[in-house]
């Protein structure tokens, strides 16, 4: 396994809508041990392929609370089929956005539709911290942050300080 750079923002790449996975084999099961890895390494508790750079839609997650033994869950091409109209709010962080924080309201429900490493297609119905995880990743793959989801002020804010820090570093800006 292999720890991955992060891409952080304000790089393009986190804008690119991820492709379907088509076929299941061992470079897709390394990439998510690969994924897990990195995770695990920030540390977070989930991960999108696009923020390792990889326009693949899958991601990983491990909400298991710290000192319990780790639950890692792979979802290969996620998809929500159905949420709740009851809303809860989450202080959200990512890895890509890193030291920044802020309420974001989600359906406080979900289910979602995936296939599970081997392949398989799963079904999961998720509450509390494991739907806003998977919401959060879920709009990774679709080129949307969690900062989307804040006033436009707040958004902006944090845009211009991460573009101003990449400028700083000589990175690529959106």
């Amino acid at each position: 396994m292999t720890i991955k750079p992060l891409i952080i923002l304000p790089d393009p790449v986190l804008r690119q809508v991820s492709t379907p996975i088509e076929t299941i084999d061992a470079d897709i099961r390394r990439l998510a041990d690969d994924m897990l890895e990195t995770m695990y390494d920030a540390p977070g508790i989930g991960l999108a392929a696009i923020q390792i750079g990889v326009a693949k839609r899958m991601l990983v997650l491990d909400v298991s609370k710290e000192g319990d033994d780790k639950t890692p869950l792979v979802f290969i091409n996620p998809e929500i089929v159905a949420s709740s109209d009851e809303r809860s709010i989450y202080e959200e962080g990512c890895l890509s956005i890193p030291d920044y924080y802020a309420e974001v309201e989600r359906p406080a429900a979900i289910t979602v539709k995936h296939l599970d490493r081997d392949g398989k297609e799963q079904m999961i119905e998720a509450d509390g911290l494991l739907a806003t995880c998977l919401q959060h990743e879920i709009d990774h793959l679709n080129g949307v942050l969690f900062i989307d989801h804040i006033s436009k002020l707040k958004r902006d804010m944090v845009i211009r300080k991460f573009t101003k820090a990449a400028k700083t570093r000589g990175a690529k800006a959106i």
